[in-house]
Formats: structure tokens, C-alpha cells, sequence
């Protein structure tokens, strides 16, 4: 069924229909050309609105995969940190988020999400 369309770095909320999860908050990151044509700021905008969404909806938990790192060609490394800049910035604004799990598809994500965390744990963050 076809609600409507997105632009991208928007971000909308629907049920989570036969899912565990009671809601779904869609959005659209952007497709990677070469890093000129405004991605990075694009691709934040699509956690940061994502959050937003959920913090209106009073959620407790956010689950993100990685926004446009397959087909849409993102590097991976560069999406991560932007993907964690944002998530970090924005849970000060929006604090009933008590939880945000990245969901990755491989390995090698993992590592770049785990590398990013233990870096502020080192730090004291």
C-alpha cells in the first residue's frame, strides 16, 4: 500500500503492522554522488528527523540500520561517523530516547560502530 513519498532526509512514523515493533519510522537517506551534492547533510538530516519523530511519539527505543550504505552507495566509514555525530548530538535535545541501537549488516560496520564507541569510552564520553 503506497501512503506517499518522502523526500529525502525526511522521516515519517507508521504502525508497525504484524511486526513486534508497535511503530515504523521510515526515511529516505540520500543516494551518494560523490559527496557534492549535499549527502552528508542529508544523510544526518534522516537520524536526526527519525529521532525527532520518535521523541513526539514519546518512544523509549530507536532502532536504526544503516541509512544508505548498500545500493545508495554511502561510504561506509564516513556514514558511520555521521550516523553517530548525529544520533550523539540529537539525544541531547531529545532525552525521553533512552535507547539507540544501530542494526548492521555485516562485520565490518560493527567494527566501525564499535570503534566509534570505544574511541568516547576512552575519552570519558
Amino acid at each position: 500500500k503506497k501512503i506517499g513519498r518522502l523526500k529525502t532526509g525526511e522521516a515519517v512514523i507508521t504502525s508497525g503492522g504484524k511486526l513486534k515493533a508497535r511503530y515504523v519510522i521510515h526515511t529516505v537517506g540520500p543516494v551518494w554522488h560523490g559527496g557534492g551534492s549535499n549527502e552528508k547533510s542529508l544523510l544526518s538530516n534522516s537520524y536526526r528527523n527519525s529521532l525527532r519523530i520518535a521523541s513526539e511519539n514519546e518512544l523509549k527505543t530507536i532502532a536504526f540500520s544503516c541509512i544508505s550504505t548498500g545500493v545508495y552507495g554511502f561510504p561506509k566509514e564516513l556514514a558511520a561517523q555521521i550516523a553517530y555525530d548525529t544520533v550523539k548530538e540529537s539525544l541531547k535535545e531529545y532525552t525521553s530516547i533512552e535507547e539507540v541501537r544501530f542494526v548492521c549488516f555485516d562485520d565490518y560496520n560493527y567494527k566501525l560502530y564499535l570503534n566509534l564507541l570505544d574511541n568516547d569510552a576512552e575519552n570519558g564520553i
